[in-house]
């Protein structure tokens, strides 16, 4: 099957693009400033890549044209069509999918190989825990097939088929997104992948582009346990009130709580040290050097949703002592001058906050430095400011970039008087840094963007 797939160069459609060539079809695709690292990924594959989104594309002539969600029926001011491909794919009638349809039919639910999917939602630690199940399977033997919308490092890349994706059951881990699938297909990317487990890690407010309120999003959540088989299982965060409220509206599947102190699931112990208990009785211990209280649950999550396919706590624990996390969650980038530079993808003000509570428990009385952007499309709309005081509080110094923001950051971080500023630049930002930085301080960046190439500009000025 030759697909052509448009907005190519995005994490998730950049996995499926490797995981259709890697399954033997042909790919090519398009996108708007085809750019690395996917761009130079999608290439070594012998994946073609055409900048923009002509009408002239139509006349390759696949077999189907793969819809990423990016593309819209939009026009620009003088009234033409943001995405002329899309207008002329729907002229002529051509055969069209968006990316997650395409990937259940395809790699999920091919005819006599259906695999057993293991979906991981959530609002926040989707990539991490996708990434720590995946690793626990592989460590295990059970050769996984995963996408992921970041880099695993004990991998190296985001999404492959696994070597036993020929055989009916084999495991697939899936990164699953509630963000809608298409302008065409508004239900979110997860109802497509009819997982057996599902992982059920957190439920807040997000995505305020598309949904109206809490309530919504729990809705399109209870659409994914609605795809779950009786004989699958529901691994869910049972201190989440919304995903108790998810619940109640109806589950045909075995429900396994997990939490601090609630569930069947429970941790005990600091980050870096502690015990998993089932049913009060302590059967794993694991020691790792990955931070945060956030990231206990995260792996308890995955030691759950691995139990499923019989892969023992102990075990599981075992191969998470070897987890060597994502890039981008707390990557450090660097150390000059005593000074840490490090990168992470927190863009939600929980996110932001659970991940300095990580840095700090790390550094101890050491000075943070939080260097972020509102870049999501929940933060630039504002709906959330009120909350960053709130999620910055455990910090030294935060500075905000402004850049292309409709309210002001400096009333939202009014709250935190000295402790924060505001740069209207990356070059703002790195200034106020380095006048700032001294040896022993650690220069947390935070965006769910590269953030103008900071970590780079910030190591080459505090040299």
């Amino acid at each position: 099957m030759h697909i052509h797939i448009l907005g190519i160069c995005g994490t998730f459609m950049g996995g499926v693009a490797a995981l259709a060539r890697e399954a033997g079809h042909r790919v090519t695709g398009c996108d708007s400033g085809v750019y690395p690292p996917m761009s130079d990924q999608l290439r070594d594959l012998g994946i073609e890549l055409i900048e923009g989104y002509a009408r002239d594309q139509l006349s390759f002539k696949p077999d189907c044209f793969v819809i990423g969600n990016v593309v819209s029926r939009a026009r620009t001011a003088d009234g033409q069509p943001r995405y002329p491909l899309m207008e002329a794919i729907l002229d002529a009638g051509s055969p069209y999918v968006s990316g997650p349809e395409w990937l259940g039919q395809h790699i999920l639910r091919q005819p006599g190989r259906e695999r057993h999917v293991l979906a991981v939602a959530g609002t926040h630690g989707k990539t991490t825990t996708t990434s720590m199940l995946a690793w626990v399977l592989q460590d295990q033997g059970l050769e996984p097939g995963f996408l992921v919308g970041g880099v695993p490092l004990n991998f190296g890349t985001s999404a492959r088929l696994g070597a036993s994706a020929q055989q009916a059951g084999s495991p697939f881990v899936i990164e699953a997104d509630e963000y809608d699938t298409a302008f065409f297909d508004k239900r979110s990317k997860f109802v497509h992948y009819r997982p057996r487990t599902a992982i059920l890690n957190n439920l807040e407010f997000d995505h305020a582009d598309i949904f109206e309120d809490l309530a919504a999003i729990e809705k399109q959540f209870h659409h994914l346990v609605r795809t779950v088989p009786a004989s699958g299982r529901v691994v869910y965060n049972a201190q989440e009130e919304s995903l108790q409220r998810v619940l109640k509206m109806g589950c045909w599947s075995q429900a396994v709580g997990f939490g601090l102190q609630q569930g069947d699931w429970r941790i005990e112990g600091p980050p870096e040290d502690f015990a998993i208990l089932h049913h009060a009785r302590e059967v794993a211990r694991l020691r790792w050097s990955v931070a945060g209280v956030h990231n206990q649950l995260n792996a308890l999550a995955a030691v759950v949703a691995a139990e499923h396919l019989g892969v023992p706590p102990e075990q599981a624990a075992q191969s998470l002592s070897r987890f060597q996390n994502v890039r981008r969650r707390l990557e450090n980038r660097g150390v000059v001058r005593g000074v840490t530079v490090y990168d992470d993808f927190a863009h939600h003000p929980t996110a932001i906050r659970t991940t300095v509570e990580g840095l700090r428990r790390q550094v101890g009385s050491g000075r943070i430095i939080a260097v972020f952007e509102p870049r999501s499309n929940t933060m630039k709309l504002g709906t959330m400011k009120s909350q960053l005081p709130w999620s910055l509080e455990q910090t030294d110094l935060a500075i905000c970039h402004s850049g292309g923001l409709d309210w002001s950051a400096e009333q939202a971080l009014a709250p935190m008087g000295a402790k924060a500023q505001v740069a209207a630049s990356v070059d703002e930002a790195v200034r106020l840094v380095v006048a700032q930085a001294r040896d022993g301080d650690h220069v947390l960046c935070m965006s769910n963007g590269g953030f103008g190439g900071i970590h780079d500009k910030l190591l080459a000025a505090l040299a």
